[in-house]
């Protein structure tokens, strides 16, 4: 079997299997359905693992016309974010098997889970600008019945309020894709810039407002102010694995965009110094601040946590918006450690939630002491997001840091490590209490009723492995360090 045979296997199998999900009628017992749909979720791993490992590869498709190609390209951008979504994706499907039995109609949402795997792996070896647009805009379509799975009002209209935000923002992209039709050599993406220059010159002026329009078109989706209103809507309101996927996963989808428009489309020096630039970072440390001090007020745990995504997020939009290679090697680190923590953090709250029923901060006094191994993970994931060395956020906070202090762009050369720092403290705050008041819940708790309520180990184990990686990356971060230090002198 040839490699690029097993690309079109890696995107496809997954989609076909949850289609055949979802046509299928009802399974006897449901032990069955979570031996098909775990089937499923192995079978998409080893192919996805299996295109990783071979290396650059590339698989044309078919073509809409004159340069809009549909093709797939293996790259060291697309192998890195298909590793992430392979490992969080699979743990996160494993963890909802047991999560899922107290929802209903888990066929449909199995069915929808495994589509929505095959598209994230067709966008993260997404060629071109008109294949990632195809493929963004069916993630879209296929992750909003993940969101209102309970059908109750406020999942419907989480569900589409992500639905209308999103169709939005993938239309300022559309308008991009235009443009860049007529003033681009290729839609092709190319590390540097496609851009072709003569046709260019005398256009700077509205090439930056497509740059512009592209970069807020995928802001949408990465919850970048002031389109960001969806997502600490939609987030709480979805199951606990949902929303650790959205959370850790769909949201970088977002960010991939970006970093294709830009990096790979317009190029770094076009934008360099531009008020685009400038406006970019405005946004991004907006939003870092903001979401912040939102998750620090907000008492529902889960909308806590989409906050805290709001706020993390534009981390990485800041460290790429600088244009610097520090920045950029903070920023695709924080891709990956973001992931993997953020998803611990949602995992955790939906044990929580499963075993307890408790969703606000202020009822989980004492729960370290009845679920210990949960509120561990939860805890290791914690300080990791702060950035408390040695776990990977701290990583990835030094390189955004230095990156930022050595841009030597007039005031936010300064400005954006307060920001951080201010946020990281902000961080401490709302995530922090959750662990002291679960393992010090002072002399009024009621030791003698207490009872443990760990999860079962379907559950635990994802949890654990998550909480692992998210020190582990920050105590032996070379690997990656050095991998992405490749992508980043590719670009710039």
């Amino acid at each position: 079997m040839s490699h690029s045979v097993i690309i079109l296997l890696a995107i496809f199998v997954p989609i076909l299997w949850g289609l055949g999900l979802l046509v299928k009628p009802e399974f006897k017992n449901r032990k069955t359905l979570v031996a098909v749909a775990g089937a499923g979720l192995v079978a998409t791993a080893v192919l996805s693992m299996a295109v990783i490992v071979s290396g650059k590869m590339e698989l044309m498709l078919f073509s809409l016309g004159e340069n809009m190609n549909i093709f797939f390209r293996v790259d060291n951008v697309g192998r890195m974010f298909a590793l992430i979504v392979t490992i969080v994706w699979v743990l996160a499907g494993f963890y909802a098997f047991e999560y899922m039995k107290h929802e209903k109609e888990e066929k449909r949402y199995f069915g929808f889970y495994m589509m929505v795997f095959g598209v994230l792996l067709a966008l993260t070896f997404a060629g071109s600008m008109v294949t990632y647009y195809l493929f963004y805009e069916m993630m879209t379509l296929l992750s909003v019945p993940l969101v209102l799975h309970s059908k109750t009002r406020e999942a419907i209209m989480g569900g589409l309020k992500y639905l209308f935000y999103s169709l939005f923002g993938a239309y300022m992209v559309l308008f991009g894709i235009y443009f860049l039709n007529k003033y681009a050599s290729t839609l092709d993406f190319q590390a540097g810039g496609a851009l072709d220059m003569s046709a260019v010159a005398g256009n700077e002026g509205l090439l930056l407002i497509v740059a512009f329009s592209m970069i807020l078109g995928f802001g949408v989706k990465a919850g970048m102010f002031p389109l960001h209103a969806w997502l600490p809507t939609a987030h709480p309101v979805a199951p606990a694995p949902a929303s650790a996927v959205m959370s850790g996963i769909i949201v970088k989808m977002g960010v991939l965009g970006m970093l294709r428009v830009v990096y790979f489309m317009f190029g770094a020096d076009f934008l360099q110094g531009t008020w685009v630039q400038k406006a970019w970072m405005v946004l991004a440390l907006i939003t870092v601040f903001m979401g912040s001090m939102l998750a620090y007020r907000e008492k529902v745990l889960k909308k806590r946590l989409a906050y805290s995504t709001v706020s993390q997020i534009s981390y990485i939009l800041f460290g790429m918006a600088l244009l610097q290679p520090e920045a950029l090697t903070g920023s695709l680190l924080h891709v990956v450690f973001h992931a993997v923590i953020k998803s611990t953090l949602f995992m955790c709250a939906g044990a929580i939630i499963y075993k307890t029923g408790k969703t606000n901060v202020l009822e989980v006094k004492g729960i370290g002491k009845e679920m210990p191994v949960t509120i561990w993970c939860y805890t290791f994931a914690s300080l990791a997001l702060i950035g408390i060395p040695p776990a990977s956020g701290f990583i990835s906070k030094w390189y955004l840091a230095i990156g930022s202090l050595d841009s030597e762009i007039h005031v936010f050369s300064w400005l954006g490590p307060v920001v951080l720092l201010i946020s990281a403290l902000l961080t401490a705050g709302y995530l922090l209490p959750i662990t002291i008041k679960g393992f010090l819940p002072g002399a009024d708790y009621d030791y003698d009723s207490l009872k443990k309520k760990e999860p079962v180990k379907m559950m635990v184990i994802p949890l654990v492995v998550l909480a692992a990686l998210a020190i582990l990356l920050g105590v032996f971060p070379n690997p990656l360090t050095d991998f992405i230090s490749e992508i980043v002198n590719s670009v710039l």
